[in-house]
């Protein structure tokens, strides 16, 4: 028997493959002459990069500029077809400031920018970006201003890094651009569909989590319209467009400049960028049992998350599927319209809420193995073997 384990993060408590190899041994305990084949998932933001390493990318790293001009190191990974995997979150992260009106108005992606950079220079002609967890609202212009772009005010001056200095932008430089990009595409993990400004928009979704108060919202709105006008005036290109808002506004600079380097920019549903990068479909289709999962199995789950995007893969080849999660309150019969035909949760097997977290990979395996010998006792012909 094949057996594909998928899970995703569970956070806060495992890496995907961490939650992975603990259940994978629970499988083999109930299966001990299964193969089983472990490939972490994620959903296109924090952790994408690890599940790149488990798929066979080397590990990159970087010094660059962090989100207030600190020194991080951020890593990344490049697979050995030039395919270049990074994360906004390792060098222009949330994590990496304390939330503040003054850390939301001066964050920027700076950093964001020279990963890519670091990408082209080893040879990358595919970067995919991983935009969860960012720190800034800047509208991806301290990327571009990375990769060799100028933001001026009227008198011609460069402008500081910052989401709110972009209150003073009257033009943008593009004749400085690095001339690489033309030459490399670039896909942003993208799950939400929130445009660059609005009410629906970066500054006022996002920066609030990022430190911003009601009045620096409202600064960082218009400072990102005036951005967007900017832009517009540069290309031609509209970039104030559903997803263009995500990651503090990161997609809009390259959108606007995509026209100008020929090369593609695309914004694309974070679980499906993931599964083409590991080859996931096939994966599957290769596998007679499949179990996910993820620290909490819940309603927003079904909403499109990983896990349930390994389902609907399994389901959609007759393929049986177990979710293995920390807590499991979404809906059982919403997990069966996915094929999910049998789920345990950590928090049910241990003693309390401390133990289920603080030995996650013991209760995650015995979770799993709950759930595959549960599968196998429903199976007359499985027990037989």
């Amino acid at each position: 028997m094949r057996v594909l384990v998928a899970p995703d993060k569970f956070k806060g408590s495992l890496t995907a493959r961490q939650a992975g190899e603990a259940m994978a041994a629970g499988v083999r305990s109930v299966l001990p002459e299964a193969e089983v084949t472990v490939l972490p998932i994620a959903d296109g933001g924090e952790g994408t990069c690890e599940v790149a390493l488990a798929a066979g990318a080397r590990p990159e790293s970087t010094v660059v500029r962090g989100p207030l001009d600190e020194h991080v190191t951020a890593d990344w990974a490049l697979f050995d077809d030039g395919r270049a995997v990074l994360e906004t979150a390792r060098a222009s992260g949330l994590a990496l400031v304390t939330p503040t009106p003054e850390t939301a108005a001066a964050a920027h992606c700076f950093g964001s920018g020279e990963l890519v950079r670091a990408a082209l220079d080893a040879g990358a002609h595919e970067v995919v970006v991983g935009i969860g967890g960012s720190a800034m609202t800047d509208g991806g212009s301290g990327a571009l201003r990375a990769l060799g772009a100028r933001v001026l005010d009227a008198d011609g001056r460069d402008l500081p890094l910052g989401g709110l200095a972009l209150r003073d932008a009257a033009a943008v430089d593009l004749s400085g651009l690095e001339p690489r990009l033309a030459h490399a595409s670039i896909s942003f993990a993208c799950d939400v569909d929130s445009p660059l400004t609005g009410p629906h928009g970066a500054a006022v979704v996002f920066a609030p989590q990022k430190g911003a108060d009601p009045a620096l919202v409202a600064a960082l709105d218009a400072a990102l319209r005036r951005w967007a006008e900017v832009l517009r005036e540069a290309t031609g290109v509209d970039v104030d467009v559903p997803g263009a808002g995500a990651a503090g506004g990161l997609p809009a600079a390259f959108l606007a400049c995509a026209p100008l380097l020929g090369a593609p920019v695309r914004l694309r549903n974070g679980f499906d960028l993931v599964a083409d990068l590991l080859g996931l479909a096939e994966a599957v289709a290769g596998a007679d049992l499949v179990l996910t999962g993820e620290g909490s199995l819940d309603a927003q789950s079904l909403r499109g998350k990983g896990p349930i995007g390994v389902a609907d893969l399994a389901a959609g080849s007759g393929i049986d599927v177990l979710a293995v999660a920390g807590v499991v309150t979404a809906d059982r019969a919403a997990l069966a319209g996915h094929g999910v035909v049998g789920a345990a949760a950590c928090a049910d097997l241990a003693p309390d809420v401390a133990s289920a977290i603080g030995e996650a990979a013991r209760w995650t395996r015995l979770a799993a193995e709950r759930a595959v010998a549960d599968w196998v006792a429903a199976r007359p012909a499985l027990r037989q073997r």
